[in-house]
This record gives C-alpha cells, structure tokens and sequence, in this order.
C-alpha cells in the first residue's frame, strides 16, 4: 500500500510539475532554461572601438570615406575555424549629428579569445552601385544578425536604412567576407502585402550542433523571431524568402510584447538568433523601458523568454527582470545617453557562452558565462 501511494503521488507530482511548466511557472532550479549568467570580463571592454583612420573608397560618394570614424556597434557573431567572427555596425562621420543621420556600413573582426579582435580595414557589406542602393543610400546597411546555414554558407540578416523608410534586407556568404543581397526578407510574401512595412531585428532560431549555434528546422521548417514594437514570427524553406506567420485575423501575429512597468515596457525587439534547448526555444531580446524605476526611461536591457520547442508560437515563460543592463560608464555615455546594452550576438565557443552587445550606440561589448 505504502508503495503504491507513493507511486500515485509521484504520478501527481509529475503532473503538477508540467502543468506548473505549462503555464510558465518557474519550477526548482529557478530560470533552468535561462541561458547565462553572463559576466562582463575584468580587462578589454569595450572590444571594438571607433578607429577615425580607416579609409575605404566609397563606390556611391566615389570617393574616400572614414568608414568607422564616429561608433562602431550593434554587432553579431560567428565561429568560423576555431575563431570568433564579429561582425559589427560602423558609422562614418558624413551626415548630420544625430542618431541614424550618418551612413553605416559592416565591419568584420576575428579574435581567438573572444575579447582581443583583428580587425578587416575595410567594411564586408555596404551601400553599392547595385539593386539595393535605393534602400540603403545614404542611411546604410544596421544592427547584423547572422547564422550558419547547414552546408556551411552564412546567413546575416540586417537593416536596410535609406533615412527614409527600412526594412530587414538579408545576405548570404561563404567565406563571411564577400556577400550576395538578396534584398528585404519578406519582399515576395502573401503576394506582396508586405513591401510597404516598416521591419528590422531579424533573428532565425538555432541549434547547437558540432559546438556550434547553426539555423535549425522544426517540423521541416526554419523560424524567425523578428520585428521591433512587438515581436512576430516568420517562417522559411530557404533562410532567404520568409513568410510572416499571422493571426485569424490575417494580421501579423504577436508572440512577445510590451508589459507595464517592466524593463520591456516601451517594446520588446528581437536579439540574437534564439537557440533551441532540449527545454524549448530561448529568445534572448531587447527590451526599452519607459515604466521600470530601476532602469533609466529609454533605456535598452536584455530580457530572455521561453518558447515551446515544437510549437514557437506559444510562449512558456519570460523573465521578470533583464539578465543584463547598462551598469558600466561606457554602456551609458555615447550618441545614445540613456544607455544600452544591445544584445544581437550570441556563440558558444570553448564551453561557454559568450554575449556581444552594442554599447550606447558607440562601442562594442562582450560579456560571458564562466
């Protein structure tokens, strides 16, 4: 008898535990699924910092340009052949002063370390004389995020600023040096319904495979977590034409969105590529404040949620605080005083995780697992 009631209870314990999971509870082990904690290291931030004396010849102005003179930030990150690759937003010192008024291009660094970078003198990906230059002149090309693909090429997401409308345009690569645009990501969706919208913050969801973070497939299918305001789902075949996932009603489906008086009051925006877990998928995000006390209002901090594995519409849980915020000076001082900590890179390198983050819109940052 004794043995049985202790079976029945364990079945109901069992039972109480996936319900609690269900419904977003946090269970023992608290934040099991979270991905960190991560640390600032004690020497080396920022990582990359402006360098007023590259040079690249422009081919729009046709003429010689300080490609990374004013802020480089907002990257995304790579392992490539036992190397970190960090591909980072750099801003030139044309334009007006004034956050998104000078003309961005993408830089590319390779560190052994993950905190000591080498850096190309000259950007990767920038407005050209081509098929995009309508939508990336003279703003440029922001805020990368990138994937391995399965046979190995590279998939960055980005957007395409021309200081007067945007969109995520997207690029694919093979060596991570000369890109191919494939233009805006959902440009041949729902038979043109979306070539109007304003979109960006692209991050296709991944998964650990060989110790690195590679674009997965659920159910036949590659996923996105995209958009800023409250973030959407697209889904791919290709990693290059995506499709948004939408409501009954035919509008845009939200999955992750505002919450009153929390770190992500003002909006959620789409980080690093997510990673899928045995536990479900983890979306680390951007949240802005305007009702948080304890962070600056306008303020950018990094949130995480938890999505269902199988299912990335449905959400199982979400952090209550931010895992990172703006602590240090550098991460509040720059073009963008409120301060940021602006998560869009995310590897596994060496057994730990390691976190890039743009700082105040001027300075590139890492953080890491221990």
């Amino acid at each position: 008898m004794i043995r049985f009631a202790l079976m029945r209870l364990r079945r109901k314990s069992a039972a109480f535990a996936v319900a609690l999971l269900a419904g977003g509870a946090i269970l023992l082990g608290q934040h099991a699924w979270e991905i960190g904690a991560f640390k600032r290291p004690a020497k080396g931030n920022p990582v990359i910092e402006p360098r007023p004396e590259s040079v690249f010849q422009c081919p729009v102005r046709k003429a010689p340009v300080h490609w990374e003179a004013l802020h480089t930030f907002n990257p995304a990150a790579i392992v490539r052949e036992e190397k970190i690759y960090v591909l980072y937003r750099a801003e030139d010192d044309s334009g007006e002063m004034a956050i998104g008024g000078h003309t961005s291009r993408i830089g590319l660094a390779e560190s052994t370390d993950g905190i000591h970078f080498k850096r190309r003198p000259e950007p990767v990906l920038y407005p050209d004389e081509d098929d995009q230059k309508a939508r990336e002149w003279p703003g440029g090309c922001e805020d990368p995020r990138i994937v391995e693909a399965p046979d190995g090429s590279y998939v960055m997401t980005y957007t395409q600023w021309n200081r007067k409308t945007y969109d995520a345009g997207v690029a694919t690569s093979t060596d991570l040096v000369h890109w191919v645009k494939h233009g805006p990501m959902l440009a041949k969706a729902a038979g043109g319904k979306y070539q109007d919208l304003q979109y960006k913050s692209a991050a296709i969801v991944t998964q650990l495979r060989g110790g690195r973070l590679m674009a997965a497939k659920i159910d036949g299918t590659y996923w996105m977590f995209w958009g800023e305001g409250n973030v959407h789902l697209a889904r791919s075949a290709n990693l290059i034409d995506w499709t948004p996932v939408e409501n009954a009603s035919g509008d845009l489906l939200d999955v992750l969105s505002p919450r009153d008086g929390k770190f992500d009051s003002s909006f959620p925006e789409a980080g690093p590529p997510p990673v899928l877990t045995d536990r479900g998928i983890v979306v680390l995000y951007n949240g802005k404040n305007s009702s948080d006390p304890e962070l600056a209002k306008d303020a950018y901090a990094v949130g995480q949620a938890l999505f269902r594995g199988y299912d990335p519409k449905q959400m199982l849980s979400r952090l209550e605080k931010p895992f990172f915020k703006p602590e240090m000076p550098f991460e509040k001082s720059g073009q963008y005083a409120a301060g940021t900590t602006f998560a869009e890179g995310l590897v596994r390198f060496h057994n730990r995780w390691i976190l890039y983050y743009g700082c105040a819109d001027s300075l590139v940052g890492v953080a890491m697992t221990q």
